[in-house]
């Protein structure tokens, strides 16, 4: 999955916490979260960054949710980064690794659908 697929795709999802998240599709959406809150910041436009979030949350967070589904994983193991570093560094961890091969109990693999 290319850049513009999966930030198209994300936004498209954006309420739909149901199937899986290719690792593609999940670092391409974080870095365009990035790269434009990092523009937002440069250029200094306070009310504009903070719709960004608003706009960006439900996204970012079914995003999230389906790349746990990608894991084998319950949705809810994302409010594990309510917990300082230990949740983000084992997000990191989750979030690099291969999702499941084949369909799980959350839908089909993503990389067999779009293949």
């Amino acid at each position: 999955m290319d850049f513009a697929t999966a930030v198209k795709k994300c936004f498209k999802d954006f309420i739909n916490p149901n199937g899986r998240a290719s690792r593609s599709e999940f670092w391409w959406f974080t870095l365009f979260n990035f790269i434009c809150n990092f523009v937002l910041g440069i250029i200094s436009i306070g009310s504009l960054s903070i719709l960004f979030s608003i706009v960006i949350f439900l996204p970012g967070l079914m995003v999230t949710i389906r790349r746990h589904h990608d894991g084998n994983r319950s949705g809810w193991w994302t409010l594990l980064l309510f917990i300082p570093l230990i949740g983000l560094l084992v997000h990191i961890y989750w979030f690099i690794q291969p999702g499941t091969v084949g369909p799980n109990e959350y839908g089909e693999d993503p990389l067999s659908v779009s293949a």
